[in-house]
């Protein structure tokens, strides 16, 4: 892989609190060797409000932050993915579109904190946890040197990644 921009779409379901996350994270994480967008299987059409309140508190500018379909990006004219995410099992289950460009994939799943029960600050807090796994698994791909991994070793790295075992070296 050479040293350029990369181009990353991170999927979930809804689209409205896991992929908006990663979307985020890896925008300033990987900022200036890194794109990052967001889209959903099914949107929900709307943002959740405490993945908007969590990035707004961590200082992220959210105006990017918006429920959309993946097929906007398998669309001609799209940008070209070099990787697509999935950050839910739904979503890893589903039959994807096709990317142009085969893009590498891997699955780095997270629980949804959509779907937390409890009090608000337990909401809250089930957010946070999925950022704090989000910026984990980020922090290292953002830190894998691109240029001197072959494609099979990066795919490796990629899958470690989601696994929760990555491997240094």
């Amino acid at each position: 892989m050479s040293d350029h921009l990369f181009n990353a779409l991170f999927l979930c379901t809804g689209n409205s609190a896991r992929s908006i996350l990663a979307e985020a994270i890896l925008n300033r994480v990987g900022q200036g060797r890194f794109r990052a967008f967001s889209a959903g299987s099914q949107p929900k059409g709307e943002v959740h409000p405490f993945a908007i309140q969590l990035l707004e508190s961590l200082e992220f500018d959210t105006s990017f932050a918006r429920s959309k379909g993946w097929e906007e990006f398998a669309a001609p004219g799209a940008p070209e993915m070099n990787f697509v995410f999935t950050v839910c099992d739904d979503a890893a289950n589903e039959s994807c579109p096709v990317w142009p460009g085969q893009p590498m994939t891997a699955h780095w799943g997270v629980p949804d904190p959509a779907a937390a029960e409890g009090t608000d600050a337990e909401k809250h807090l089930a957010f946070a946890e999925t950022y704090r796994m989000l910026k984990s698994r980020i922090d290292i791909f953002t830190s894998l040197p691109m240029a001197s991994l072959d494609r099979l070793a990066l795919q490796r790295r990629l899958n470690e990644i989601g696994q929760n075992l990555p491997k240094t070296g």
